[in-house]
């Protein structure tokens, strides 16, 4: 168990957080999911995950500013975003912040497939 991946998935809507733990555990990778960036950030989970997929635009820290906590915190842990609202704007901060890839909503499930292998291979 502890030699497969743990992807965190942050979205404050339940039922995106379920849809992308039934795909990345399809995947064959353990998956925690958390409601807010403040959750992931105060949870066991943090240190032990090896990417962390998470929406742009929640209550509380947005994607963007959990990415730069990551950043800030040292750690090189891959951040996959997803939105439904990516603009020019956004996007360039995600990228200053270290971001790997970013997916709009709604995506395609080869998509995250290919940005969830690139951030593992990295």
């Amino acid at each position: 168990m502890d030699g497969i991946p743990l992807i965190a998935v942050v979205d404050d809507d339940e039922g995106m957080r379920r849809s992308l733990d039934g795909l990345v555990r399809s995947l064959g990778y353990r998956v925690a999911t958390f409601s807010s960036a403040e959750a992931f950030l105060s949870s066991a989970e943090r240190d032990g995950s090896a990417c962390v997929i998470s929406d742009v635009q929640m209550p509380g820290m947005s994607g963007v500013e959990l990415t730069e906590a990551i950043s800030a915190s040292g750690a090189c842990t891959p951040v996959i975003l997803i939105s439904a609202f990516l603009d020019d704007r956004v996007t360039a901060q995600a990228r200053a912040a270290g971001v790997r890839c970013f997916l709009r909503k709604p995506f395609d499930g080869d998509r995250l497939i290919s940005c969830l292998d690139s951030a593992l291979a990295s």
